[in-house]
């Protein structure tokens, strides 16, 4: 040793002050990442108190993602320019992974809360509810479609709700015409939309109207969702109602939450007018 004034570390005691294993300490050394001080004449490492903070740097830019490698050529070729534009560019990526975090924790509640709300409904009843206005972000329009266009047309909308940050979490509904209810196509959609409760500028939205809907569930395939739709229409003209400009359907348990299609539930949103208006 040089310097006797100077306190130094074995790899051991340097390994515990950085809370890693003496393996990582080696490993470092041999690709060059950090080297010790000085090896005496038996090879035993030694390192400054100085390096606690060049391995806390090097830490952090390996949990964010950043390669050894890279790390490495920044080492190999420090200086206080290239030190900020790292830590610059560290601080933008920690600020997406935190904006990205945010949304998937607002898609986790929604999630929760349709579970939650779920839990308290019984599915065989029929009620006649005033919903306020929602905001939709909607697909193309997919009305008269192939089976084809109907997959290419939901892959562009999903990654729609992905690229933009869209996905609320809440379940993908489809909407469907008046006409079409009348001529008894209920599977002929208009449009895939997603609720967005907390809207951002900048985006086309769809709004419903606020207003009174027949909401009722549907219970099994989706293909026999006319029994539904015929139990919703003959409340309709009991009520004395018409039936609105649209139709809203989401799923509400699919087959992230049941195996078997025929336990899936459907709720089906019909708006309604007074025959009167």
């Amino acid at each position: 040793m040089n310097d006797t004034s100077q306190k130094y570390f074995t790899t051991g005691e340097f390994a515990k002050l950085c809370k890693v294993n003496k393996q990582t300490l080696f490993y470092y050394d041999q690709i060059g990442l950090l080297t010790p001080v000085f090896k005496n004449e038996k090879g035993y490492r030694y390192y400054s108190i100085r390096q606690i903070e060049l391995f806390t740097v090097i830490d952090l830019l390996k949990d964010l993602g950043m390669s050894l490698n890279d790390i490495r050529q920044y080492v190999e070729n420090k200086s206080p320019e290239k030190f900020l534009s790292i830590m610059y560019q560290q601080k933008e990526k920690v600020a997406k992974q935190r904006r990205e975090l945010e949304m998937k924790e607002k898609m986790i509640d929604a999630k929760i809360e349709v579970m939650n709300n779920a839990a308290h409904i019984d599915f065989d009843q029929i009620k006649l509810e005033k919903l306020p206005e929602q905001t939709f972000y909607l697909s193309k329009n997919i009305e008269n479609i192939s089976d084809d266009e109907f997959f290419e047309a939901l892959v562009d909308f999903i990654d729609e709700l992905y690229e933009s940050q869209l996905d609320t979490g809440y379940p993908i509904g489809s909407i469907t015409t008046r006409e079409q209810i009348q001529k008894g196509d209920f599977t002929n959609y208009s449009y895939l939309y997603m609720q967005q409760p907390n809207p951002k500028e900048g985006y086309p939205y769809f709004k419903t109207e606020g207003g009174y809907y027949l909401i009722g569930y549907h219970v099994g395939s989706e293909k026999a969702s006319y029994h539904t739709y015929e139990r919703l229409l003959s409340e309709a003209d009991r009520l004395d109602l018409l039936v609105g400009d649209y139709i809203l359907e989401e799923f509400i348990y699919d087959t992230v939450v049941k195996n078997s299609e025929e336990q899936y539930v459907i709720k089906i949103m019909v708006q309604v007018i007074p025959k009167s208006k």
